[in-house]
């Protein structure tokens, strides 16, 4: 992050701005929206300073720029058509340890000036640090028509209510949870929408009460590895959450995308080792319900298929804790779609069975007659320990030697690799893999090389982000 995003109180500081064109007259609109203290020093001032002058709205200085100007200002903006002038008033205001931006030239710049959505107080702004101005300003249109008008209002009586709500409830984390409910149930914005503010004082008034405090758990599939695959549903909860215990198959790019100040907890397990044994995981789903918390307990993949997500439910079925199950993109097939192998194909696969390659140790054995069927697709959840047993019993069991398979290790990640051999070759392709890995067995896997799209050396054939398109 090349700038610290923040919000500066400006009302009634002294600023200054070089410059008397139309760039500085929008700087100066800005500045005056935050009730600064203005002056404006150039030779020719346009005709808007002039009348925002003759208001007694700002303070012109109808001359060059001198050193003393820059004295007793909180910041300094410089917007003139001469480069000299600039790069000095910069340099002036770096050593006088003055925060400065000069238009257009960023490496000059010790705060930038973003584009911004306003919604007073609600106000957002939007920076690419001075690399692509233009892709700002696409986004800010975008969020304009996504943040409707009355996003202010609300805020606007929310403020003025926090502190009957402090009055009423206690508890930080309590009175997160009333706020959280009154906005997501939609009815107080729509009370703002239709200017009814006295009804909606009435409804925050109404759900003022400590009975929303009760904890839950959300168990929420994470989906393969790539952030932009969760469900919206998933990230609402992330975003609301007081509490997450992840697996160790969540990527840091998605636990970034988690609430900042919510707790994170790794119950991480791989094959045959243990951060944190099952039990203990069920108990803290519990444990931390129950202390009122907002908990999500987040799986990579979908939590039904080969995540012990069931068995966590029962856990909180029998405490009596109130849950609810977000599905999440599961292995198979995001890893699949990623390496361009459809799993099933009227040509190649009417059907496809999965399995996985790690059970309890006195679990029953797979039936491998069953899965040695030709024309199916047998995907292997965490199977890589046991290729060579996966391999042998296939054969054993009537399977063609010459049947295509894949290792998708890291899939639908930067990092995705997809090995393709034969059923003879499978105990032979993983040597030196490491991380989750996928193995897809059957005829659809001769696909990949043909549709495949998410590789380095394959871009032409990658869709654009449709965000990019639309903006574009």
């Amino acid at each position: 992050m090349d700038y610290l995003p923040i919000f500066t109180k400006l009302e009634n500081r002294h600023c200054l701005v070089v410059g008397g064109g139309d760039i500085a007259a929008r700087k100066v609109k800005l500045l005056l929206k935050a009730n600064a203290t203005i002056t404006v020093c150039a030779p020719d001032i346009c005709d808007w300073l002039l009348e925002k002058a003759q208001h007694n709205q700002i303070s012109i200085i109808n001359e060059l720029f001198t050193d003393q100007l820059i004295d007793g200002k909180w910041l300094v903006i410089a917007a003139t058509n001469q480069d000299h002038i600039n790069e000095h008033v910069a340099k002036l205001a770096e050593k006088k340890q003055i925060l400065v931006n000069v238009v257009d030239e960023p490496k000059l710049c010790s705060f930038i000036m973003p584009s911004i959505v306003d919604r007073s107080p609600i106000v957002v702004a939007i920076s690419s640090g001075g690399s692509a101005p233009v892709l700002a300003r696409l986004i800010r249109e975008r969020l304009e028509a996504l943040l409707p008008m009355h996003i202010g209002r609300l805020a606007k009586i929310s403020g003025e209510f926090r502190h009957r709500v402090k009055q009423v409830i206690s508890k930080e984390s309590l009175r997160r949870r009333y706020w959280e409910k009154l906005f997501g149930n939609g009815d107080l914005a729509g009370l703002l929408q239709k200017g009814q503010t006295e009804k909606a004082q009435q409804l925050m008034e109404e759900n003022l009460t400590e009975e929303v405090a009760k904890g839950d758990v959300a168990l929420v599939g994470a989906g393969p590895g790539d952030p932009s695959l969760l469900t919206l549903k998933a990230l609402q909860l992330m975003q609301q959450a007081d509490v997450v215990l992840y697996d160790r198959l969540v990527s840091k790019e998605i636990l970034e995308l988690v609430r900042r100040d919510a707790d994170l907890i790794s119950v991480g397990k791989a094959a045959g080792k243990h951060e944190v044994q099952q039990s203990r995981t069920n108990e803290m789903l519990v444990e931390l319900a129950k202390q009122g918390k907002k908990v999500v307990r987040l799986k990579g993949g979908d939590s039904f298929i080969f995540g012990r997500g069931g068995e966590e439910l029962e856990e909180l079925v029998e405490a009596g804790v109130a849950f609810q199950v977000v599905p999440g993109i599961t292995s198979a097939s995001g890893c699949s779609t990623y390496a361009g192998i459809p799993l099933t194909h009227r040509d190649y696969a009417q059907s496809v069975t999965f399995v996985t390659g790690h059970r309890k140790a006195d679990g029953k054995d797979l039936d491998w007659k069953a899965l040695s069927t030709a024309h199916q697709t047998l995907v292997v959840y965490m199977g890589l320990l046991r290729a060579e047993e996966i391999e042998s019993n296939l054969l054993t069991n009537g399977r063609d030697a010459n049947t295509p398979v894949a290792l998708i290790n890291k899939g639908t990640t930067s990092q995705q690799q997809v090995i393709t051999g034969t059923l003879s070759e499978l105990s032979k392709l993983g040597g030196g893999l490491e991380g989750p890995t996928l193995m897809i067995i059957g005829e659809v896997v001769s696909l990949s090389s043909k549709i495949g799209w998410f590789t380095p050396d394959n871009q032409q054939k990658l869709s654009r982000d449709p965000f990019l398109v639309n903006l574009a």
